[in-house]
């Protein structure tokens, strides 16, 4: 299949065509862990979690590389370090577990790469030192810096001008750089924070280096696709083309794509507002895949406002596609059978996830009202195979109606309401529906006995 992606650095759709089939690069920009995620941060490793999936669908699984960094070493990991009085290993390590497991209850593969900032020093101080050469960096009492003034092309991504870029530009503290524009490499040690030897000073990495040393160790001078979320395509991400592309003398990445803002209930997720949802708190009260059904919801270059009604929404389209396989719950599956063409079009039409979900309503409401056999093996066949490049709908259908508390009191009152029903006694089995529905619990009967499910 043919597959399209907006490239943000020429602000074009453009077909995707990898520089070798075989070895397919992706890279994303992942957390900096000292803190719980929110669900704003979600959004990135759910988006390129689908295009992981269908690079994969369509090269190989062995044939595509993706590489999702951890940042283990930053100004904000040593502060809350000391604000909880343990070690930086101890803190990272802890919430690095934490955002795994936050990334597996939201239906991500795991990248096949996880590199670490700190795992890659060496890496770093060898892009320093060849900037140093080329007398695109220089040293000064705070540390090295890059010199943006010797990049001619420096802005190409953002596409800012001089006077936007130094806009907010902080430059207290830091009287050694020779432009406001220009940016760290390398921050000089300062007492009680972590440091390490190199030729330029002992110190520690600036932050852009650390993913241009990432993805040159990784991944290869030049990648197929850098992605993540907008609000790092300034100066996150032009800062590590300025570097990379001085150091290697050639392209960062062929492809660059970012997604766009989440709002809360209409508003930016800001700590004073109070409005920074946990994923780790919201899956607590939704299924993972509820939260992934409404991160995809729409576009991934559109902003998302994301809502209580939004989960209710997608609570509600998944039980549609769960009803229509629990239908189907004995028919058998042909494991050749593919995504329908419908769905695979929408996703190669760069990722166009609402257009591919529309796609899996029209085969659930065929899969409704099939009878045929060969027709139901094929319909339930393709519904697993493209919710499959979703990370959808690869759970038991029962058990999804069935999640949540009170199991074990609903299945109670669904037997004795089925005793009740074998004794004729149709008064008691008609209270026992009643308080079943006052409990959010619908019971389908049928010849082989009972079967329920929450509804909102």
């Amino acid at each position: 299949m043919d597959l399209y992606l907006t490239n943000t650095l020429t602000r074009a759709k453009e077909r995707f065509v990898p520089a070798n089939p075989k070895r397919v690069t992706m890279y994303v920009c992942g957390p900096t862990v000292y803190n719980y995620a929110h669900i704003g941060n979600a959004r990135p490793p759910v988006v390129f979690d689908v295009l992981f999936r269908l690079l994969r669908a369509t090269y190989g699984e062995n044939a595509v590389i993706y590489a999702r960094n951890f940042t283990d070493i930053d100004d904000r990991i040593i502060s809350r370090a000391a604000e909880l009085g343990e070690s930086i290993d101890t803190l990272t390590a802890r919430y690095t577990d934490i955002y795994r497991a936050d990334m597996a209850a939201l239906g991500n593969l795991k990248p096949t790469l996880e590199p670490t900032a700190t795992g890659h020093i060496g890496p770093m101080c060898e892009i320093i030192g060849s900037l140093l050469e080329k007398g695109a960096a220089y040293k000064g009492s705070s540390g090295v810096w890059f010199c943006v003034a010797e990049d001619a092309d420096y802005g190409k991504l953002s596409r800012r001008t001089q006077d936007e870029m130094l806009s907010g530009t902080r430059v207290e503290a830091e009287d050694d750089k020779k432009h406001p524009s220009d940016f760290a490499l390398w921050k000089a040690a300062k007492p009680g924070e972590p440091a390490w030897d190199a030729p330029f000073g002992r110190g520690r990495p600036g932050w852009h280096i650390e993913c241009s040393a990432m993805i040159r160790a990784n991944l290869g001078e030049t990648i197929d696709i850098h992605g993540g979320g907008i609000d790092l395509i300034f100066p996150h991400h032009e800062n590590e083309i300025a570097q990379s592309e001085t150091a290697n003398g050639k392209p960062l990445a062929r492809y660059w794509m970012h997604n766009g803002f989440l709002d809360m209930d209409g508003e930016k997720m800001s700590k004073s507002i109070g409005n920074v949802v946990l994923i780790n708190d919201l899956a607590k009260e939704w299924p993972g895949e509820v939260l992934r059904w409404a991160l995809l919801s729409a576009h991934y270059r559109a902003p998302l406002n994301f809502s209580r009604e939004l989960l209710e929404q997608s609570k509600a389209s998944l039980d549609r596609l769960y009803t229509a396989l629990r239908r189907l719950k004995d028919v058998e599956v042909d494991p050749d059978v593919g995504p329908p063409e419908a769905f695979l079009a929408a996703l190669g039409d760069d990722l166009n996830t609402p257009e591919a979900m529309a796609s899996l309503f029209g085969l659930a409401t065929e899969a409704n009202k099939s009878d045929k056999p060969n027709e139901q093996e094929l319909l339930k066949s393709k519904l697993l195979a493209a919710g499959a490049l979703m990370g959808v709908l690869q759970g038991d259908p029962d058990a999804w109606f069935r999640s949540g508390d009170n199991v074990d009191e609903i299945d109670r009152l669904v037997a004795e309401r089925v005793a009740a029903r074998q004794a004729k006694n149709w008064a008691e089995a008609d209270r026992l529906r009643q308080v079943l529905a006052g409990m959010g619990v619908e019971v389908m009967d049928n010849p082989g006995g009972s079967t329920w499910k929450r509804v909102n």
